[in-house]
């Protein structure tokens, strides 16, 4: 799985299935990837609001492992897709939803995108405000000019920013951990118990969240592995990468927001530089967290791209394309981040904490329904060319995947807990959000039991594209097609 160096630095391919003569990498690059896009500002903030919203430092600590465990398990599990389709995530999403029903999911993933790049953004543009000595404005858009450049380039340059960004978070973070064990009693912090399930379930739901967010797009970044990629070692390579990665970088905002007497809030990155000192040393960190931001917004903006481009691909029955329209797609995508990043800059916490838990009433029941029908219902035997003809066997409408996403995203309104919306039920239970388990767990078992009635045909293996030179039995073709 080395490297091959006659691999183009700008990517050529789009959201189309990835040849097998194209296929390069190393099981270790899913590894670093997902750990550098996790060692960064963004999942520290997750982690400290825990505190910040009222829970203690051992329960808090407690219940975002928890949380990265169910939610990396869910994120992993799409991770493995990526080698055996060849495809980005949400194109697979057509065997559940139909050519064109699959543009319903994706248009809230986009929106999602966007929310993560713009809050990312704004953290990043303190960070270079503080290193160049100029606005958080100004900043923001020197940031968002990087991410434009990188995102252009694609995946293999992407690759190799998540393992330069994994080296400098490993050292970034082992330096601020040492100098928060120098400042506070941190034995101390942990004796002090106060649980209550509000508070628990709080930290479970933002590690979940946080992990569950990364589904849709997870697959992008591991569909060039050779298709004989095991899919064991891509689960775990991925799911530890993201597992570890934001658990550390939660750690320290547990810590980092209990020992700061209200002052995290509104400065979260001056608070966090501030644990060093002043001076060269202050200087390193503000370039290292804005670095470690450039990974997860690139993969933000490209999974925005990568969206977009499945929409209108779908309602025009090609997968290419160009490179123009990949450019002018980025730009769109990072502008409009931009601007809410440049609008909403000085309301950032509060908003952030609502809409990570929000969107778990909109992705969780779009990773139970294609999980579902991936292991269990077809059994990665997908119809690849099918994927791109309305009029083939996934059809135009998948009335049953759409019916269960519904029906996935309105039972857990009762349930639901955030500033835009509080259900009728979430006080009866204490002011605790349990929505992403119900939308997890029921959508899954419904679609498992009608799609074993009514799933439409399900071809005899995997059926994948022609490939010049090669012969059918590699391109594991069936004359059932």
């Amino acid at each position: 799985m080395a490297a091959n160096d006659t691999t183009p630095l700008i990517e050529k391919r789009s959201i189309d299935y990835i040849p097998e003569a194209e296929r390069h990498g190393r099981l270790f690059s899913q590894f670093t990837l997902w750990m550098g896009a996790n060692l960064q500002i963004t999942a520290i903030v997750t982690g400290a609001l825990a505190v910040v919203l009222g829970g203690d430092v051992f329960w808090s600590l407690i219940g975002l492992l928890i949380g990265q465990l169910i939610g990396g398990g869910v994120m992993a599990l799409h991770a493995a897709q990526g080698p055996k389709l060849g495809l980005p995530q949400m194109i697979s999403s057509r065997v559940q939803f139909g050519v064109y029903g699959a543009a319903i999911p994706i248009v809230l993933v986009c929106l999602m995108y966007l929310g993560f790049t713009a809050t990312g953004t704004v953290l990043s543009g303190q960070a270079l405000g503080q290193l160049f000595g100029v606005s958080g404005s100004v900043g923001i858009l020197i940031f968002a000019s990087v991410i434009v450049l990188v995102t252009v380039l694609g995946y293999r340059v992407i690759h190799f920013i998540g393992r330069v960004a994994s080296l400098i978070g490993v050292v970034a973070f082992v330096y601020l951990f040492s100098r928060l064990m120098s400042q506070t009693d941190v034995g101390a912090l942990l004796q002090i118990r106060h649980f209550s399930w509000s508070s628990f379930l709080l930290a479970v739901s933002l590690a979940a969240s946080w992990q569950i967010a990364f589904g849709p797009y997870v697959a992008d970044y591991s569909r060039y592995l050779p298709s004989h990629t095991s899919s064991v070692k891509t689960f775990l390579a991925a799911g530890a990468g993201s597992v570890i990665g934001a658990q550390v970088a939660m750690v320290l905002g547990v810590f980092a927001a209990a020992m700061s007497n209200g002052q995290f809030a509104g400065h979260e990155v001056a608070y966090i530089v501030g644990l060093s000192g002043t001076g060269a040393t202050a200087a390193l960190l503000y370039f290292s967290i804005a670095f470690g931001k450039v990974t997860i917004s690139t993969l933000n903006s490209y999974g925005s791209f990568m969206c977009i481009a499945t929409i209108i691909s779908g309602f025009r029955g090609r997968l290419e394309v160009t490179r123009l329209q990949r450019l002018v797609f980025v730009l769109m995508i990072v502008g409009t981040a931009t601007l809410i990043a440049l609008l909403g800059q000085h309301s950032f916490l509060g908003a952030f904490k609502s809409f990570i838990l929000f969107l778990l009433a909109f992705f969780t029941p779009w990773s139970a329904i294609n999980l579902v029908d991936y292991y269990c219902i077809t059994r990665e035997r997908y119809d690849v060319p099918a994927l791109a003809d309305p009029n083939g066997r996934y059809g135009r409408w998948n009335l049953l995947g759409i019916s269960v996403y519904v029906f996935g995203v309105l039972v857990q309104l009762p349930f639901i807990s955030t500033k835009f919306y509080t259900g009728p039920l979430v006080a009866a239970l204490g002011d605790v959000d349990i929505s992403w388990i119900i939308g997890l767990v029921l959508p899954a078992a419904l679609y498992y039991v009608c799609a074993k009635k009514w799933h439409g045909t399900v071809p005899d293996h995997l059926i994948l594209p022609k490939e010049q030179g090669a012969s059918p039995t590699t391109n594991g073709l069936a004359a059932q097609a």
